[in-house]
């Protein structure tokens, strides 16, 4: 069984309450069970991990150095503009790094179109709300033939 890290950043906490429009109603526990129902039908598991905190995730990520993960799955949320700190802890690990939006962030404010984060990331993936979780660790999978 393939073992994935999910890492999700600031506000992501806050799903099903925040901008509902453009994130949906659902909560993040619930996209974390709608993804490992998934994942598990195609042998794969997920250990997930939020902070809102920017130390707290470069410190998890950094963490992820001594565990055997297939992949790192990362929604660093408003950090992917801002943070060289994660851009760098990423920039050290030797497995894939897959960045994920929920939403489009190309149809959204200016300021998002630049991720500092994903120049870290073997791919990024976004606008496919909730899916964007399995998506990623599918791809993965599909790039090993282990589905």
């Amino acid at each position: 069984m393939k073992k994935f890290l999910v890492i999700n950043g600031p506000n992501l906490n806050m799903l099903g309450l925040r901008e509902p429009d453009i994130y949906g109603f659902e909560t993040l526990d619930e996209i974390i069970k709608y993804t490992n129902n998934k994942i598990q039908q195609v042998d794969a598991s997920a250990d997930w991990y939020q902070s809102n905190i920017e130390g707290e995730i470069v410190t998890r990520i950094q963490e992820s150095l001594n565990q055997d993960y297939a992949a790192i799955i990362i929604n660093p949320g408003a950090y992917s503009h801002t943070s060289i700190a994660i851009f760098d802890a990423l920039s050290i690990i030797k497995i894939p790094v897959i960045e994920v939006h929920l939403s489009n962030t190309h149809s959204r404010e200016e300021f998002r179109l630049r991720k500092l984060t994903a120049r870290a990331a073997q791919s990024i993936m976004e606008g496919l709300g909730r899916d964007c979780y399995y998506l990623a660790i599918y791809s993965q999978l599909l790039k090993n033939e282990e589905i």
